[in-house]
């Protein structure tokens, strides 16, 4: 403010010289130049003003509060389920090395292989939803929860087949035999979880179609809270060990099962599948497969991409000078950023919904804006973090070791990783949007080609060709997360608004009337 006031009395003192008559002899180009930057003020002062008087702000603030409710329970939800995994390991940590090695191998593999994978396929059916709900086409959303379940009970038998072949393959791995023989059965008691996750990740996203997040809030945490006591159970009163924390793991899965579906069954505000105006006809259910495919296929993709990419950054720090502290911190660093993702992952999902909704009700202006706005919040985080990972680099790692290696390498490390952020949430926030434009083909072309082509090749050449070492290959992620920010806002701001809102519809209607043909079309 006191620069501004500076400048524009400096401008008037100028005119004032100008204009005496007792300065004739003044330089006429000093005093064009003097004019021309007094017009070039002028004309950024109008620019910005006529910019601002463009931005509808109470359109924008309701947008605010409107992300805020959707994205806040999803935000809290996440953060319930993913404390299970936390419990768990502490469970574990108390057993002993092998069992905490054994059981954090078991769940890391379970995470890659299980649920990656029927969390990408479920995300499939959400673009289709939130486009059907928008345009009240309720039948559509029966259609796609019950086809979406069978599609991940199908997933799960062969998911099911690998983890109960898991032994034999770490063991061609060169794993440790005893560690994996601890792995292996915690996968198998893992197994009951894989129907209860075919039911329930359908059944949260019906739910939030229609703008009902906090009933998997609530249950979320009953079942957050009963899980202590099951593991202590399992555990100490039934002398179960490795098998009592899988188990539990299992039962907090059907919890979830069980408490949305009581609430689906009392809830007046919930679309009832059952209902006869609303429930799909058998043959439905057999037909028009190809659409949801279309979606899931890639919407797998996109997930697995991303996640896969962290392992190999985990295997590739295994290969670095100091291994052992290498991996540690690399554990500790994927175990935060998965923290840190809640966020912008839950703003995806209400900019999906968001988006997805005033598609289908035929309102792009309103869908234009959603994602601006869930763009603009993701882009604010992602800079707070990049603050506070700065701020607090060389104290964040003393919460979990006191290994002066291990220290060394958090704290060179996190402030890249930080900014890396910055890339990263708006990047998912702008992915929500493509989502809930039914557009997944595209998530994953950007995916792979700024994951796989840009960071990945960066991070080896600078981790070890140019000998930078650990600190290269998050180098190598800050460069993969420019480069896809860069491709998704480029996309979105070349995104035509009222085609996406046509294609909306025509999709619905397609859907409707189960034309399999029309809706291949729609979404390729």
């Amino acid at each position: 403010m006191c620069m501004m006031d500076a400048s524009r009395g400096g401008a008037h003192e100028i005119n004032v010289v100008i204009n005496d008559p007792q300065h004739k002899g003044f330089d006429n180009n000093s005093n064009n130049n003097n004019n021309n930057v007094i017009n070039r003020d002028t004309q950024l002062h109008y620019f910005f003003r006529d910019f601002l008087r463009t931005i509808p702000v109470n359109k924008v603030l309701e947008e605010i509060v409107l992300i805020g409710k959707a994205a806040c329970p999803v935000a809290t939800t996440t953060f319930l389920v993913f404390s299970k995994s936390i419990i768990s390991m502490l469970f574990l940590s108390h057993m002993g090395k092998i069992e905490l090695a054994g059981g954090a191998l078991a769940i890391s593999f379970a995470n890659v292989t299980g649920l990656s994978i029927m969390k990408g396929l479920c995300m499939g059916m959400d673009p289709i939803c939130f486009q059907a709900f928008g345009a009240k086409r309720f039948s559509v959303l029966n259609q796609m929860y019950i086809k979406t379940f069978i599609l991940l009970l199908i997933t799960s038998v062969p998911i099911t087949f690998l983890w109960l072949n898991m032994e034999p393959v770490f063991h061609l791995l060169g794993q440790d035999r005893v560690i994996t023989k601890v792995a292996a059965m915690y996968l198998t008691f893992t197994l009951p979880e894989l129907p209860a996750l075919a039911n329930v990740l359908p059944l949260r996203s019906f739910l939030r179609a229609q703008g009902l997040n906090s009933p998997a809030t609530m249950v979320a945490t009953c079942s957050t809270i009963l899980h202590l006591p099951l593991n202590y159970f399992f555990i100490s009163y039934l002398k179960l060990g490795v098998k009592g924390i899988a188990m539990a793991s299992t039962c907090y899965s059907y919890n979830m099962n069980i408490g949305l579906l009581i609430y689906l069954f009392m809830s007046r505000d919930a679309i009832k599948p059952w209902a006869a105006r609303n429930r799909a006809n058998l043959l439905s259910i057999f037909q028009g497969w190809g659409p949801l495919l279309s979606m899931a296929i890639p919407s797998l993709f996109s997930v697995c991409l991303e996640w896969w990419w962290y392992e190999i950054i985990l295997f590739l720090s295994g290969l670095l000078d100091n291994p052992q502290s290498c991996v540690a911190a690399t554990g500790l660093i994927m175990q935060t950023t998965g923290v840190i993702y809640v966020i912008p992952f839950s703003l995806s999902l209400s900019i999906s919904q968001r988006v997805g909704n005033e598609l289908g009700a035929g309102q792009p202006a309103r869908a234009r804006w959603a994602a601006i706005v869930g763009v603009s919040i993701a882009s604010v985080y992602g800079l707070l973090v990049f603050g506070l990972s700065v701020a607090f680099r060389n104290v964040y790692g003393k919460l979990y070791t006191n290994e002066v290696q291990v220290l060394a390498l958090l704290s060179s490390s996190l402030p890249v990783t930080g900014l890396a952020e910055v890339g990263n949430a708006p990047q998912t926030a702008a992915c929500g949007a493509l989502t809930g434009s039914a557009r997944p083909k595209l998530g994953v072309r950007i995916n792979i080609a700024a994951f796989y082509l840009v960071g990945l090749p960066m991070a080896i050449v600078l981790a070890f060709v140019l000998k930078i070492g650990y600190r290269g290959l998050w180098l190598g992620l800050v460069a993969s997360q420019a480069a896809c920010a860069s491709l998704m806002m480029y996309t979105l701001v070349k995104t035509n608004w009222r085609d996406q809102a046509k294609r909306a519809e025509e999709l619905t209607l397609a859907m409707d009337k189960d034309d399999e043909t029309e809706l291949n079309e729609l979404v390729t």
